[in-house]
This record gives C-alpha cells, sequence and structure tokens, in this order.
C-alpha cells in the first residue's frame, strides 16, 4: 500500500503522525512525504538556517525511510500570496505521480493559515473522479497549531481514528529532535513531555499506552 503523508512544514509530519509513519513503515508500505514550504535567504532566514533545515529535512527523511520526498518549496508562512489553484495544480502532479490510497493531511481549522490553505488544496485535489486511486483521508492534529485555533461548533477537531503508537513514541520523540529550534521545555507547546502527554490522552481512547488521532475526511469501500 502507498501512503503519502502532506506536511504545510518540516516537522508538521512528525508532531501529527509521526508514530503513525513508523507503524505504516513496519507493516511494509511504501510512505512518501509532500512538504509545501521551506526556508529561504531571500526571505530573511539565514544561510545557516537554510542549510541546516535541508540537512534536517535529509535526516529526518532517512529516519522515517520514505521512499521519497517531495517539496514544493512555497515559502513558509506566505502560502496564501499564491493562487491556491496554482498550489491545487502542483498537489495534483505529485498525487498523480505517487497514486497513493491513504492521505495524511493538516486539520483544515488549524490556526495557522497554512495548514488551512493545504487543507482546502488537498482536498479540491483528491476528489474520487480526479484520484480514483485514493481510498481514505485523515486529518492530524498538530501540536501547537490545533489546539490554538478560535474554533467554532462546528470547526473543533474530533478524532474518530485512533492508532496505537506505543512501540513509536520514543523514536518519534528522537526524531522531533533532529529540528533544531523547535522543541523546547515545558510549558512550550512543542515539547518532549506535551508531545508524551497528547498521546498518553488519546491512548487512554482506546486503551493504549500511546496513540495518535485523526479524524476520517472520507473513505472509499469498494
Amino acid at each position: 500500500m502507498k501512503i503519502l503523508f502532506v506536511a504545510p512544514h518540516p516537522d508538521d509530519e512528525t508532531l501529527g503522525c509521526g508514530g503513525t509513519i513508523l507503524r505504516h513503515k513496519f507493516l511494509g508500505d511504501k510512505i512518501y512525504w509532500l512538504i509545501i514550504t521551506n526556508v529561504f535567504i531571500k526571505e530573511g532566514f539565514s544561510e545557516d538556517t537554510v542549510k541546516q533545515r535541508q540537512k534536517e529535512i535529509d535526516k529526518v527523511s532517512r529516519m522515517y525511510g520514505f521512499e521519497k520526498t517531495f517539496k514544493l518549496d512555497y515559502p513558509t508562512a506566505k502560502l496564501d500570496k499564491y493562487p491556491i489553484l496554482e498550489v491545487i495544480s502542483k498537489i495534483k502532479e505529485i498525487l498523480n505521480q505517487i497514486k497513493p490510497e491513504i492521505v495524511y493531511l493538516p486539520n483544515g481549522n488549524d490556526s495557522h493559515t497554512d495548514h488551512q490553505i493545504v487543507f482546502k488544496a488537498i482536498s479540491a485535489s483528491v476528489k474520487s473522479f480526479r484520484c480514483p486511486f485514493l481510498k481514505k483521508a485523515l486529518a492530524y492534529e498538530c501540536v501547537s497549531e490545533t489546539e490554538f485555533a478560535i474554533q467554532g461548533q462546528n470547526e473543533v477537531f474530533i478524532p474518530n481514528i485512533f492508532v496505537d503508537i506505543s512501540k513509536y513514541i520514543n523514536m518519534k520523540i528522537e526524531i522531533m529532535k533532529i529540528y533544531r529550534g523547535e522543541l523546547k521545555r515545558h510549558p512550550f507547546p512543542r515539547s518532549s513531555k506535551n508531545i508524551k502527554a497528547l498521546a498518553t490522552f488519546r491512548g487512554a481512547t482506546m486503551g493504549s499506552k500511546y496513540a495518535e488521532s485523526f479524524m476520517l475526511i472520507w473513505e472509499y469501500l469498494k
């Protein structure tokens, strides 16, 4: 089975579904990573930061064992400056190249605009008549984004799929540590303690030690 994990920014995939990525790999699935944004010197980032980020992406890709990593290279935090039809077109190219059966995407109501746009773009890209190979789409929650969204009654992240990641929680955190500067001490949202706390809470729902949770967007059973 081919699985595509979509990250608006490098680290979203690990925060939202790092354990699930490792589980898919263990089960023998072919896993792919699509990163929508990146950092660039012309956008005000230092040369060291840009080089470090590319090294981090390469190392994370190796740690997970992705078949291939795709980068659309839009400037981070500026995705709203580009026509969404352009983003949709580029995502469709990747989908048609991989032909995944399952896609994991960010929650559409996260606080970060990039997350919201990526959700909308993928939703438009994965219609059944455009991607007949796709069977399921799942939205993940992202620590430091999902819980900070100002949400109405119909916009709350309410998970209905739970994945036991008890065997993978420690590796998930180790991979997260590769992103230098992203993890900080509690009570900063992106901390090892908070990642484990959320996994503990989600695990209690399904009766496991640690879990990740998802919202099933749609599923086609044929």
